[in-house]
């Protein structure tokens, strides 16, 4: 009877001392200012968010394995701090509590992106290692913190997409860090900031109250007028709409005598020899005279107006007798006249303002930067054939001063019904696209039936070239690690378009894949096929990447769960080293061994079969059971984290067997 008893006691004992020192621990955490490196202090902050923040209960965040938090669904941790907490599209209903996330001391990445958490953003000045912070796509309301105008390591801000009112913090101005702002579709109110980092590369304020006059600063004027759009009280230089006054085009007569504009505006009417006039009146009529009958006498603007009167009905009745008119009558007369001056001039000015926008839009538009190239210098560069595909052929310029771009001239037949508007606002939209894995959109073109597209060269080619290489060489299946980082770039670019723009590829395949200088891999083409005519033929080399559904309807229009399809076929192709049009239409245990049969290398098999399932689960014949991109990410990086550790147990520098 002893050991039972005894055994129940030490187990008693131990969970008291595990109880007091946890919470000695606590109390020690909290006097030291969280340094202690035996508690998580981290993780306590992670279920404190969660508590209030995940009403449904989504997170696997839990109690029970605080001490493996890293672990924990969106949370990546160095040296057991958490780095990033990424979680998005989860459908977090609660409110961001404050004293939670923003203890993460050595945070450099927070997204909540794409979830429907309200309420006012927190107070984040703990946060004082954030470089990224993505709040887009919530219902969070209030104000701008003051407290983001302090992480001065931020690069990154996206508050886009939320409910948020009052002005856009100045304070701003000092993160001279910030790479990419954007704040558009929410309610802030008040003037622009006069914004000036010369790092900043992405910048977006529209859908919003704004107004005023728009800041000419070097790096405002990079940003085209889509930045600044549906802000009905903007103006400026930058939107090309005039800051009015009261009378914007006609200035304060020119004499020393002339009251102030205060006083013009308060003086309601005077009166000379009997005829009762409005000085403001006056001064425009002398302004208008003027202009029309070329006097620049310094009289009085009621001699002016007189005489005038006179000289224009001598001239008009052909005669030499002075016909003596009533003042008033004289004064009508003589404005009639110049207003029938001024419609002329606002029509001649209409008539230039329509040729002047027609030769703009002959120039070269330069997409969300300032111009670095013209039109003529593009048209004088020498020019190498790459390739012709869906959307029209593509070509490698080199400008005289050395710069290297690819131009895309599309295919006008495929573009047929497309009008300029159309194309110009659709471009304008694809030019905002900024992400490492898509190639940026830099300027366009249009006149007449003649469309180009510029975008950044890449000199690695494409990964088609690099996959089936040249026709005289025999295609060969790429190292499986260059198949696990090609599709984790890819599935990166494709998930932004996707989740950051709710917009589609419609043209993914190997040839749509380029190669960067790091062989980083970037998409190109992206979102096009929205001009596509309906009416125009499909491309023979592309058929074989598009999802059933899209062949069987002869459904035209690309969706999110196509663009899967078309990933998990190129995915395919990653694997085998074969072309679509060469994969075999087989059930998924028998994929495995035709995958290994195409694939000399022995080892890695295992890992290479875990890429397999991720692209027969995207090219699943029905759209209902293809993941979401978001979902293929996490799955592609999931098994390199999986890779990682393998390779570091096998490390004989590791000193593990």
């Amino acid at each position: 009877m002893l050991k039972p008893y005894l055994c129940c006691s030490l187990q008693n004992v131990l969970v008291f001392i595990s109880f007091y020192n946890h919470y000695f621990l606590v109390a020690f955490s909290s006097s030291s200012h969280g340094k202690n490196p035996l508690l998580p202090s981290d993780a306590s902050a992670l279920l404190e968010f969660k508590s209030k923040a995940d009403l449904q209960n989504k997170l696997d965040f839990s109690p029970k394995t605080t001490f493996a938090f890293c672990k924990w669904e969106g949370v990546q941790c160095s040296d057991s701090r958490a780095v990033k907490v990424i979680i998005e599209s989860q459908n977090l209903g609660g409110v961001f509590l404050p004293d939670t996330l923003s203890h993460l001391v050595q945070l450099r990445v927070l997204s909540l992106r794409n979830n429907s958490l309200t309420g006012p953003i927190p107070d984040l000045s703990g946060l004082v290692n954030l470089k990224v912070l993505f709040l887009s796509r919530n219902y969070f309301s209030g104000s701008v913190p003051p407290s983001v105008s302090t992480l001065h390591r931020l690069k990154t801000l996206d508050l886009s997409n939320n409910m948020l009112t009052g002005s856009i913090p100045p304070s701003l101005n000092s993160l001279d860090r910030l790479y990419y702002i954007r704040l558009d579709f929410n309610r802030f109110n008040g003037s622009v900031p006069p914004f000036n980092h010369s790092s900043l590369q992405i910048f977006n304020v529209s859908h919003n109250d704004l107004t005023g006059a728009i800041p000419v600063t070097p790096t405002l004027s990079r940003f085209n007028t889509t930045s600044f759009a549906l802000n009905q009280g903007l103006c400026g230089e930058i939107v090309h709409k005039e800051c009015r006054s009261t009378r914007p085009f006609f200035g304060q007569p020119a004499t020393a005598a002339a009251p102030p504009a205060s006083a013009a505006l308060s003086q309601t009417a005077q009166s000379q020899n009997g005829v009762s006039f409005n000085s403001k009146a006056i001064m425009q009529r002398h302004k208008r005279a003027a202009l029309v009958l070329g006097f620049t006498l310094g009289a009085s603007l009621f001699v002016i107006l007189l005489v005038c009167s006179i000289f224009a009905v001598r001239k008009y009745r052909g005669s030499g007798e002075i016909t003596k008119m009533p003042l008033e009558a004289s004064v009508t007369g003589n404005a009639e006249a110049v207003m029938r001056v001024e419609e002329e001039n606002d029509l001649l000015v209409e008539k230039v303002k329509r040729v002047q926008e027609e030769k703009e839009k002959q120039q070269l538009q330069m997409v969300g930067e300032a111009q670095v190239y013209t039109l003529d210098q593009l048209m004088r560069a020498s020019a190498e054939l790459l390739g012709r595909g869906t959307m029209g052929t593509t070509y490698k310029a080199v400008l005289d001063n050395r710069l290297i771009v690819t131009v895309k001239r599309l295919d006008g037949g495929r573009l047929e019904g497309t009008s300029q508007e159309d194309f110009e606002g659709h471009m304008e939209l694809v030019g905002g696209l900024r992400h490492p894995n898509l190639v940026p959109l830099r300027a366009y073109f249009q006149a007449k039936e003649e469309r180009l597209l510029v975008y950044d060269y890449q000199p690695n080619g494409s990964l088609f070239s690099l996959i089936h290489g040249s026709k005289s060489s025999k295609s060969k299946p790429l190292h499986w690690t260059s198949c696990l980082k090609i599709a984790e770039d890819a599935a990166q670019g494709l998930c932004y378009i996707h989740q950051a723009w709710r917009l589609v590829h419609g043209n993914l395949k190997s040839s749509n894949v380029l190669l960067g200088s790091d062989f980083e891999a970037c998409l190109t083409d992206y979102c096009l096929v929205a001009l596509a005519s309906s009416s125009s033929e499909q491309d023979p080399n592309s058929i074989s990447y598009r999802a059933p559904e899209m062949l069987k309807f002869n459904n035209r229009e690309a969706t999110t769960k196509s663009d899967v399809y078309s990933f998990g076929v190129l995915l395919l192709e990653l694997l085998t080293g074969k072309h679509p049009s060469e994969h075999p239409n087989l059930m998924p245990e028998e994929m495995v061994c035709w995958m290994r049969s195409v694939r000399d290398e022995k080892c890695g098999e295992n890992r290479l079969e875990m890429l397999l399932e991720v692209a027969l689960a995207c090219s699943a014949a029905s759209p209902e059971p293809r993941p979401t991109m978001w979902q293929v990410l996490k799955m592609i990086q999931e098994i390199k984290e999986v890779v990682l550790m393998e390779d570091s147990e096998f490390d004989p520098s590791s000193g593990s067997s």
